[in-house]
């Protein structure tokens, strides 16, 4: 709702409603952005922690650097894929939404991947730690499959509502056309 003042009046003024269609292909244009981003962030990831834990050199896969560390080579891969994800959500998928504080912004973004790796690394913990698995397809199907795909959920959800909040454009315009006396 939009207060306006006229000749000393206040007057409210709700924006005009958006079209339910409208909304849909809002939604499905940011989902699909959100996705693709994550799928970036996906590659990222898991080629970063197949090369700390698999890629010994060469052309084969052996023992890597962190193979003995699978968890801290997942940490540094998530924190790649991290860097890499949030400047295609914020250029690409939350572009029309304005940021009031870039560092509560970032702060949030953070908060909220500490949250989802928690997730993909219970996952890999789990599989490594009590079902004892460590084979390449037991890690990529325990971390990078079932961990990312919580993973990929729960961000999508916080971070619509909790880390890109800002007004849309589009709902500013509505807003100063409302505000505007005719």
């Amino acid at each position: 709702m939009v207060v306006g003042y006229r000749q000393g009046v206040s007057q409210s003024v709700e924006p005009p409603a958006v079209p339910f269609a409208s909304k849909v292909i809002a939604g499905l244009r940011q989902g699909a952005a959100f996705l693709v981003v994550g799928a970036i962030g996906f590659v990222v990831d898991a080629g970063t922690y197949n090369l700390l834990v698999f890629w010994g050199g060469g052309l084969s896969l052996s023992e890597g650097v962190l193979y003995h560390s699978p968890l801290v080579a997942k940490i540094i891969a998530i924190v790649v894929a991290t860097v890499v994800t949030y400047f295609g959500n914020k250029w690409w998928t939350y572009s029309h939404r304005k940021s009031g504080s870039p560092v509560r912004e970032y702060l949030l973004y953070a908060i909220v991947n500490v949250v989802a790796i928690l997730l993909q690394l219970g996952c890999l913990g789990f599989s490594r730690y009590v079902l004892d698995l460590s084979s390449p397809l037991a890690d990529n199907i325990s971390a990078t499959v079932i961990g990312q795909t919580m993973a990929v959920v729960f961000r999508y959800w916080a971070y619509s509502k909790f880390v890109f909040t800002g007004s849309s454009a589009s709902d500013e315009q509505h807003a100063r056309s409302a505000a505007t006396p005719h």
